[in-house]
């Protein structure tokens, strides 16, 4: 990482930038929507969404049918919500390799990247790192052969670009969540309180854990580098544990702060039997559960078949819980098929449990095996 990152897109210069721009700032929704002809066999369950049940933390298989590649359609959902100005920023790429042109030797196909960008003190460091994190891990000597370096790499780079800009306000500060894939393999990478929920046959399946300055293994590390935590809130300023930005809070560059710009990574392989991924910022799930925004998308998959429309259902959803933050929301589907409904043999023994309720359980056995 070096001081000379250029933190601004010159206009006549090729840019990252792939048209997903910041939301205005008055009550309008901002979607997008993008579809690939390639077509894959889907298994899924059907369920109702009434119930708000909790969430499940589960890996997806590797034993993946020979052949299986997953298609990329995407449907994006933002909201100014009842705040008075909007901070959140978020990408779409459903096609990386035409994204990238030239730069797509050796990558492997199909590949799609995505992300959501929930700022704080301005708009410039969320805007700043959502035109240029996909050309930081592209750029990272590691990629494409260790991405998940390279995507720490680039999280570092854009976190010190906001620090050596002097056009860009050092009191910003962005959380950030991407999401890249390659063939089969995804890579969730988060900093920050957004989250990233697989839609596995009907189960919510968390890829990325909230860095709230009051979860424990962050409460931790934070006070083992000097910080507190005071009313939920790190050295009382700030809700969140991770941020890229904050350049007032985190001192000197190169010294070692309590608010952290490393992401936590996870990765793993998609299977047939996971349908879609739903990435956020926090004010979705400050009033929706993991396990019911899954609900809610699979249901509305099945009827219309179009992640656009479920994106904006589940911002909707949220200003009718009475979220308080602005609204990002990205679906981004894995098949070109909606999820088919499975029918469940009867039994001669009456369930009192739903469906989600038996999702939930089996998530609480295969975590526990």
């Amino acid at each position: 990482m070096n001081g000379s990152v250029e933190p601004q897109t010159p206009p006549d210069s090729p840019s990252m930038d792939v048209g997903v721009g910041k939301p205005p700032r008055h009550q309008l929704t901002s979607i997008r929507h993008c579809a690939s002809s390639m077509r894959i066999a889907a298994a899924a369950a059907s369920s109702d969404y009434g119930m708000d049940l909790g969430t499940l933390s589960l890996i997806s298989p590797t034993d993946v049918r020979p052949g299986f590649l997953p298609v990329f359609r995407s449907g994006s959902c933002a909201e100014i919500g009842p705040k008075s100005y909007m901070e959140d920023e978020h990408v779409c790429v459903d096609n990386l390799i035409e994204h990238l042109g030239g730069r797509a030797a050796g990558i492997p196909a199909p590949g799609a990247f995505y992300g959501v960008f929930d700022g704080h003190g301005g708009t410039d460091a969320a805007c700043f790192v959502r035109k240029n994190i996909l050309k930081f891990i592209v750029e990272d000597m590691h990629f494409p052969n260790n991405v998940e370096k390279a995507i720490r790499g680039a999280f570092l780079k854009a976190d010190h670009a906001l620090a050596d800009s002097h056009s860009l306000d050092n009191n910003s500060g962005t959380t950030a969540l991407t999401a890249l894939i390659f063939g089969r393999t995804l890579f969730v990478a988060n900093a920050g309180d957004c989250r990233a929920v697989l839609g596995k046959r009907g189960r919510a399946v968390e890829l990325s854990r909230d860095h709230k300055p009051n979860c424990k293994s962050e409460k931790i590390r934070i006070e083992k580098l000097g910080g507190t935590v005071f009313d939920g809130y790190l050295n009382g300023q700030l809700a969140v544990a991770r941020a890229l930005g904050d350049w007032h809070m985190k001192g000197p560059k190169g010294s070692i702060s309590p608010l952290s710009a490393e992401p936590e990574l996870q990765e793993i392989v998609l299977s047939e039997e996971d349908e879609f991924l739903i990435i956020g910022c926090d004010g979705l799930w400050d009033v929706m559960t993991s396990q019911c925004a899954v609900t809610i998308v699979r249901k509305e998959l099945m009827q219309h078949n179009n992640p656009e429309r479920c994106s904006s259902e589940l911002v909707q959803e949220a200003l009718k819980r009475d979220s308080y933050d602005n609204l990002t929301v990205v679906v981004i589907c894995f098949s070109s098929n909606p999820p088919p409904q499975i029918d469940i043999p009867r039994s001669r023994v009456r369930r009192s449990i739903s469906l989600e309720g038996l999702h939930l359980l089996r998530g609480a056995l295969d975590r526990n095996a």
